[in-house]
């Protein structure tokens, strides 16, 4: 066949076939408009990775792995932190030797994957704008920890923080609540959640308590699914894009809720055992159920090795085992810390050789890491494939979010997204949902008119009731404690001042609680808001969160000092307790007469407290947590170990001050015996229905959550004496019954043998059922497990 080589047609055939050969060669392709693959939405998201990672170098697949803070956040720091100040700073950063021009220099060059702590649109798309310089035009994936809501970017919707949604005991309104914090993270240009946090809370001093959903492995497990559910959506792993939607990151594998003496980042160390009961059924949870996509390392150690090098909880359990098939991200400067902090690796080479060996997919944050690897697998220390690995679920990741199609986010429409009316709804019904009664004498809810309200309390009258990683918010956008008792309290005929006795509590002045003490002797009653704060923009005076950790339960400060001065006036005080921590305070509660846990309820807390305080809300949450009486007790957890308290404290009584799961109601409920579909288990497909009928006997609705535990009686290893495995919320009007119906499958049974299989023993099970987890509340009937059955995993 001869061509003419002056043909137009022939010269354009020519082209294509040496495009097409080129292709075949080197494993990419071209779509139908002659563009490459990738680029072409409309080709599977497996073929479009495939295509790219085939056109990368080493050194453009590494830098895929590589993140850096934002530009802005770098100008920040640097104002605010000298280098040597970076490696115990886990909220600031900046890097020494680099200018904010070299850090632009590199994202226009492609060597940056992915971008954290950029927290306006402009930000985002000056950011974007620079990756698209780059050869490959590779957007960027950007990270932020919107925790409960977008809270580091001004004018978000700022949901309850974790352990107060934990307390609504409401998986699916928290769904909900993670679907809009999708919305406006995405309005604002970030595309990635560093949530949610579901460590299992085993030690209340922890100050990151308030990013938990609390101690319960089962609780944990399910909040932890809402709200991946709610951020990636239930499509996630179904091939389609979601321009609507954001990864997850369930955080931090692993333990750091039990981390010796209560210290973030402090060592670990349980047996296998606890590992598998304890820390891991969330992230099974997860993982299994809701495709989670992403997880980040903890900053502790596990039982002596330091979990960012940890092969065995990172690919032998987590992808081997359970099917993760995502990619992982280490925390703030973690890799590094192998060697500075952990003293395992010599230098920050050999760390970042132990950390991506064992299963780390992309550093957080910084300089040098690409540089290290690159000449790991130069040097046959790193082998391609894990590189390779790590690359193509980043790259996947920017495909299912469509950031190929469009990195941009249209500055100025966020204003139509971000606390819209409906997130404000939301937010408020969860503040509604978890305000939990502990105590409550009669006087609540307030009644009549013609009477005076005294409120003063550091938490009282600013934002302490948005939690950690929130940035001070419009005034507008916030009810305090103290705003929304005036509103409500004015409405309903009282009158109701406000006396600032001091905002910090370590800082409060001697003069100012005399004052505080005086001027309630002219009021009819005092609502003392106390608690703990965590002021991520106030840091020096945070007295929990990220990094404060509590060496008591008890209040900070001069706290105690203004409640006995106002209590010693002899006139009623009812107490809200604003805090993520847990308040240990027995004496305080005794002398009150009202005892309002309100958590961190986010911005419309102080309408939901209000409501409660004067009866417009009947209080339905329920503890997360067991409350101690003091550190004294700790460990102290609802799901022990039979032979926890065969004996007594010498100076303390063994109960706690709260149990697990319990809350008082304005109006009382009827729960009936339990009543089972059938009386024996045996089968993996078998599931017993657990009934209950439960009666609203007083004269005001509410709501009620029913729990479920169970108690396998005789087994191999000890179990606890109870575990939650079920739970519902249901609201019922004065006088009315419904059927609460609980399923009891083998999941809910089985637990590991001697060689770790997931196994159901036959033998007895008490079921249990109640309003909290004491075992006064609670009612029981006994099935048989006829089978040894294996629950494959």
């Amino acid at each position: 066949m001869k061509y003419n080589l002056n043909s137009r047609n022939t010269l354009l055939y020519l082209i294509v076939f040496v495009l097409f050969a080129a292709c075949k060669q080197d494993n990419t392709s071209v779509s139908n408009n002659g563009e490459p693959l990738y680029l072409d939405a409309s080709a599977k998201i497996e073929d479009r990775v495939n295509d790219l990672m085939a056109r990368m170098t080493l050194e453009d697949k590494v830098a895929q792995m590589s993140q850096y803070v934002g530009l802005e956040h770098m100008r920040k720091a640097m104002k605010n932190l000298k280098a040597d100040e970076l490696d115990k700073n886990d909220a600031q950063g900046f890097y020494p030797g680099y200018s904010i021009q070299d850090i632009a220099d590199m994202a226009a060059e492609g060597k940056i994957g992915s971008f954290l702590h950029v927290v306006t649109a402009e930000e985002a798309n000056e950011l974007q704008k620079l990756a698209q310089k780059s050869p490959l035009k590779i957007p960027l994936l950007i990270g932020i920890d919107a925790i409960h809501g977008n809270g580091l970017y001004n004018g978000a919707t700022i949901y309850p923080s974790p352990i107060t949604q934990a307390a609504t005991w409401d998986d699916a309104l928290l769904k909900e609540a993670s679907k809009q914090t999708a919305l406006e993270m995405r309005a604002t240009g970030s595309h990635w959640a560093f949530t949610p946090n579901i460590d299992v809370l085993r030690d209340p001093r922890w100050g990151r308590t308030g990013e938990t959903f609390g101690e319960d492995p089962y609780l944990v497990g399910k909040m932890g699914l809402a709200t991946i559910q709610g951020l990636q959506s239930d499509d996630f792993e179904s091939g389609t894009y979601l321009p609507n939607h954001v990864i997850a990151c369930a955080k931090h594998l692993i333990g750091g809720g039990e981390s010796l003496n209560g210290l973030n980042a402090s060592p670990l160390d349980v047996s296998k055992r606890t590992l598998f009961e304890i820390f891991l059924p969330p992230y099974k949870e997860a993982v299994r159920e809701g495709n989670l996509f992403s997880i980040m390392l903890s900053h502790n150690e596990v039982n002596g090795v330091p979990a960012h090098m940890d092969k065995f909880l990172m690919t032998d359990v987590m992808r081997d085992r359970w099917g993760f098939n995502g990619f992982y991200v280490s925390d703030w400067n973690d890799v590094s810390r192998i060697a500075n902090w952990h003293h395992i690796a010599k230098d920050y080479k050999e760390a970042s050789l132990l950390s991506v060996a064992a299963g780390l997919d992309m550093n957080m944050h910084g300089p040098k890491f690409a540089d290290y690897v690159i000449q790991l697998v130069k040097e046959g220390k790193l082998p391609q494939e894990r590189i390779d690995e790590a690359c193509s679920k980043i790259l996947e990741a920017k495909f299912r979010l469509g950031l190929f199609e469009n990195p941009f986010v249209e500055v100025g429409k966020e204003n139509e997204v971000v606390f819209n009316k409906t997130h404000q709804e939301t937010s408020l019904k969860q503040a509604r949902e978890a305000i939990t009664l502990l105590k409550n004498n009669g006087i609540l809810p307030l009644k009549g008119s013609n009477k005076s309200i005294f409120v003063t309390g550091p938490n009282a009258n600013n934002e302490t009731i948005m939690g950690d990683w929130v940035y001070e918010q419009p005034a507008e956008n916030t009810t305090t404690v103290y705003e929304g008792i005036k509103a409500l309290g004015e409405k309903n005929g009282f009158k109701v001042d406000y006396f600032n006795a001091g905002e910090r509590s370590r800082k409060m002045k001697d003069s100012d609680i005399d004052k505080a003490a005086t001027l309630a002797k002219q009021y009819d009653m005092t609502i003392l808001v106390l608690g703990e704060n965590s002021f991520r923009y106030d840091w020096p005076n945070k007295t929990t969160g990220e990094n404060i950790d509590r060496a008591t339960l008890e209040l900070s400060g001069k706290q105690m000092a203004l409640a006995n001065k106002i209590l010693a006036n002899g006139k009623p005080v009812i107490v809200v307790y604003v805090s993520g921590s847990p308040i240990a305070e027995p004496e305080l509660e005794n002398q009150a007469n009202a005892v309002i846990y309100a958590y961190e309820p986010g911005s419309f807390g102080g309408q939901a407290v209000a409501e409660t305080i004067f009866g417009a809300l009947n209080p339905g949450g329920k503890l997360p947590v067991t409350i101690p009486r003091s550190v004294g007790q700790l460990q102290m957890v609802y799901n022990h170990k039979p032979t926890m308290y065969i004996h007594k404290y010498n100076t303390e009584e063994k109960v706690p001050l709260h149990p697990f799961g319990f809350g008082l109601s304005y109006t009382t409920f009827k729960i009936s015996e339990p009543r089972l579909s059938q009386e024996t288990f045996s089968s993996i497909n078998d599931t017993i229905q657990v009934s209950v009928d439960v009666t609203n006997t007083g004269e005001m609705a509410g709501d009620e959550i029913v729990q479920m535990y169970i108690r396998d009686n005789i087994s191999s290893f000890t179990r606890p004496v109870k575990e939650l495995k079920g739970y519902k919320r249901v609201h019922l009007e004065p006088g009315e019954t419904t059927t609460v119906t609980l399923p009891i499958t083998a999941n809910c049974l089985a637990f590991y043998d001697a060689d770790f299989n997931f196994v159901v023993e036959p033998g007895e099970f008490t079921v249990m059922t109640g309003d909290s987890s004491a075992d006064k509340d609670l009612k029981k009937v006994t099935f048989e497990a006829t089978e040894t059955i294996n629950l494959k995993e």
